[in-house]
């Protein structure tokens, strides 16, 4: 059976304080219009999309939608809205929802529909966690519990007939829904179940969810330089006491390139080498420090921040425990959290490998990104 999504798409979502629609506004590059039209074609049973839009908003709209999907111009209130949508269908079923509802599921959408080959019509709804009052401005006027209380969501689906012919008579009053509309003027509406995650996004801080990168992302980065004469020991930005010294283009900083590299991959970016290439001469010696200051530049700009650091030493000398606290201090110190949050172990290899044959250091880090 021909399935129809007619979503509402023309108001202004004043209450989320942006400059345009809240509809077009990109979050991670896609606007929730996208997401929201790409939940519905994940289901094949929807086979035909019509969109009510401001007159405001019909060129951008249309852009994104291109030739897959009918446009119709909105009216002042949702109810006229709808009615002008219902108008460019013809017959068969229709699921009515809002184009701010973005995580409905594939499963309350073929719900809907089964709900309305079963009964005639499928409205989503979820019980009432919450105790719900009625009340004006500042007091309580009376209790409705929360028993037999549901909170109403999109899609509200039905016949297009049927709905239609509701609509024609509702005349200009203005209804809150397409299921008071339908149990105003033909009968009670079915409850289909909803959740709690369809969520309709209304204030700026409902966005957030649209921002679709992880809470918490985590990075690996390993170093290792050769030990030579005539140069300083330099290990998290600390200067260590030692014969020997890290050859590098840099001041060869293993522990410092470990953790930039585990911070670079925790926030999907390329490693040390790429930003700061050992051919550059401004790299020439250049404090590790002032570049793991960078990096933490760089991952803000991504929408994070260092969460935690951990790190191994590997050095058969010289023995780095007197100065693992100034370490921690001075990596807490750039990264900016607290010492707490920095772990710096230090080992040997046993005499083992070149690191065992007192060659060279090597450093092992994983960095705890969060957003910001």
């Amino acid at each position: 059976m021909k399935t129809t999504l007619l979503l509402a798409c023309a108001g202004r979502g004043a209450r989320a304080k942006f400059e345009k629609n809240k509809l077009l506004v990109p979050f991670d590059g896609v606007t929730c219009l996208e997401r929201t039209l790409s939940a519905f074609q994940k289901c094949q049973r929807v086979t035909d999309y019509v969109l009510t839009v401001s007159e405001e908003d019909f060129e951008e709209i249309k852009s994104i939608v291109g030739e897959n999907a009918k446009i119709v111009i909105g009216g002042k209130t949702r109810t006229e809205s709808i009615r002008n949508g219902l108008n460019a269908i013809e017959d068969g079923i229709v699921l009515i929802h809002d184009g701010a509802r973005p995580f409905v599921s594939e499963r309350i959408i073929n719900d809907c529909i089964d709900s309305v080959i079963n009964y005639g019509s499928g409205i989503t709804a979820i019980p009432s966690r919450d105790t719900i009052c009625l009340g004006g401005s500042d007091e309580v006027s009376k209790y409705l519990g929360k028993d037999e209380l549901y909170v109403v969501q999109t899609p509200q689906a039905f016949f297009v007939n049927d709905i239609k012919d509701a609509y024609a008579r509702v005349g200009d009053k203005v209804l809150n829904d397409d299921g008071e509309v339908y149990l105003s003027f033909i009968k009670n509406p079915k409850i289909v179940m909803g959740d709690s995650k369809n969520q309709k996004l209304t204030y700026p801080e409902d966005f957030e969810s649209l921002n679709l990168r992880p809470l918490c992302r985590t990075g690996t980065g390993f170093d290792c330089h050769r030990l030579v004469e005539g140069r300083k020991l330099i290990l998290g930005g600390v200067e260590i006491p030692h014969v020997k010294g890290l050859l590098g283009h840099s001041d060869a900083d293993v522990l410092t390139h470990a953790v930039m590299d585990a911070i670079l991959a925790g926030a999907g970016l390329r490693d040390i080498g790429y930003y700061f290439s050992d051919k550059d001469p401004q790299y020439k010696d250049a404090d590790s420090i002032k570049l793991l200051e960078r990096v933490l530049d760089m991952i803000k700009e991504s929408g994070y921040k260092v969460q935690s650091v951990s790190a191994t030493v590997m050095a058969e000398r010289p023995k780095l425990l007197p100065h693992i606290p100034k370490i921690t201090e001075r990596l807490a110190q750039v990264i900016q959290i607290d010492k707490s949050n920095i772990g710096v172990l230090a080992t040997t290899l046993e005499g083992l490998g070149f690191v065992g044959r007192e060659e060279g250091i090597c450093s092992q880090a994983t960095a705890v990104l969060v957003k910001i």
